[in-house]
């Protein structure tokens, strides 16, 4: 055995393993559910007889003077910090669409960017009318405008294993455009202050970053340095820096390379997504989620208006927003239902779209800082996903039932 290989031999089980838990981390599904562990992992912690241990947790404040960002506990670093991550991520799934996906045709995209854009309306305008009167109520009208795409597609992947491919991109697709939504409803309605110089260099180092895309230049040394830089200054201007995650994915070359290379949207697609999802993610759902629920807490929610809004906005909102979207672009004409699509499975990924989870949550703290009304927010959340998600469920197993018993009834049964 050659000396370097036999010098690697004891860690190559681990290197393979390491690559395995990577791959796995990929998959929509493994994402979704390690969130949903981490969330759970927050609810017990939050409800055991170790809470205070818990809050001080969220509370440790981790912020170097030299930094000067103020003061930035845990849960500040997890919204603000690893969810740029979760929306470089989102700009690079936007950026593809854009250039290869459902987008790049607006004739096939129309659907899903009726019904997003109708999924997002609606709720907003419901939470309106069902928390009108509640004092400083109005700040969170965008909270159950959101759907979390991993905790979405989790939920379709496992209740719906016979999914046709065209209603996942059709979800994809509406998740995507509800994150694009999202973003700009931040960066407009939730920037309190703004520091002109630290955002002008902000959006320098952006297009810096993008010019070097443009040139087709690979190195991570430069890139990573960049955007870094990037985010500290939009954080610094007032501007919630999940915006610079989302520009910088956005502006990632999806350049064909030649030979077998991946592009470098690919790569840092390849790289990252397995940290968002095994990472950034979970631990801001874990430092996030941690809600006391107990009967008077339940009972806090159920007398909230605001919680009440939220609620409503994302079960029935997003519900009827998205299907009823989708149903008036095919009525008048400006899109077409494809062949394999069934208005019984758009009204299960309607339903599906009330989980809105990690966007929700975010775009809450950021309209709410009393921590009492925040928990009240983030429980109805959770409520509200809770039922989207079982409801989605019914749906689709119907569905399921119903595709078996068509193969059936014409001789080709699933195997």
């Amino acid at each position: 055995m050659p000396r370097r290989v036999a010098a690697l031999w004891p860690f190559r089980p681990t290197v393979r393993y390491g690559r395995n838990v990577a791959e796995a981390l990929r998959l929509e599904t493994v994402g979704g559910v390690i969130m949903l562990a981490a969330t759970l992992a927050a609810l017990l912690w939050a409800n055991s007889p170790w809470s205070d241990a818990y809050t001080d947790l969220q509370k440790l404040e981790i912020s170097p003077h030299w930094l000067q960002l103020g003061h930035m506990d845990l849960q500040h670093w997890a919204s603000g910090g690893l969810l740029a991550v979760f929306f470089f991520i989102a700009g690079l799934e936007l950026r593809e669409e854009l250039t290869h996906g459902e987008l790049r045709d607006p004739r096939d995209a129309a659907l899903p960017v009726i019904a997003a854009c109708a999924g997002v309306a609606l709720p907003a305008l419901i939470f309106l009318a069902v928390s009108a009167g509640e004092p400083g109520a109005a700040r969170g009208w965008a909270v159950p405008t959101a759907t979390d795409i991993a905790f979405a597609l989790a939920v379709l992947a496992v209740t719906f294993s016979a999914c046709p491919a065209p209603l996942r991109a059709f979800l994809l697709t509406l998740a995507v455009v509800d994150d694009l939504i999202a973003i700009a409803i931040i960066a407009l309605f939730y920037t309190e202050h703004l520091s002109a110089l630290p955002l002008l260099t902000g959006v320098a180092l952006v297009a810096v970053y993008g010019v070097l895309q443009w040139r087709g230049v690979r190195s991570p040394w430069i890139y990573v340095p960049l955007a870094v830089l990037a985010w500290y200054f939009v954080h610094k201007s007032g501007v919630h820096a999940t915006v610079a995650g989302v520009a910088l994915g956005m502006l990632t070359s999806s350049r064909e390379t030649p030979g077998p290379r991946r592009t470098n949207a690919e790569q840092a697609d390849h790289v990252l997504r397995p940290f968002s999802a095994g990472v950034c993610v979970p631990l801001f759902a874990f430092l996030s989620a941690g809600v006391t629920l107990n009967a008077s807490s339940l009972g806090a929610v159920a007398t909230d208006r605001i919680a009440l809004g939220v609620i409503a906005g994302l079960v029935i909102g997003k519900f009827v927003g998205v299907l009823g979207g989708a149903w008036a672009a095919v009525r008048f004409g400006l899109a077409t239902l494809g062949e394999e699509l069934h208005w019984r499975e758009i009204a299960g990924v309607a339903m599906l779209a009330g989980v809105g989870f990690t966007v929700s949550l975010l775009i809450g703290g950021l309209a709410y800082t009393d921590p009492a009304q925040f928990e009240r927010v983030t429980t109805a959340v959770l409520i509200a996903s809770l039922i989207a998600s079982a409801g989605a469920t019914i749906v689709f197993r119907r569905r399921m039932r119903a595709r078996a018993r068509a193969e059936v009834a014409a001789g080709t049964p699933d195997r």
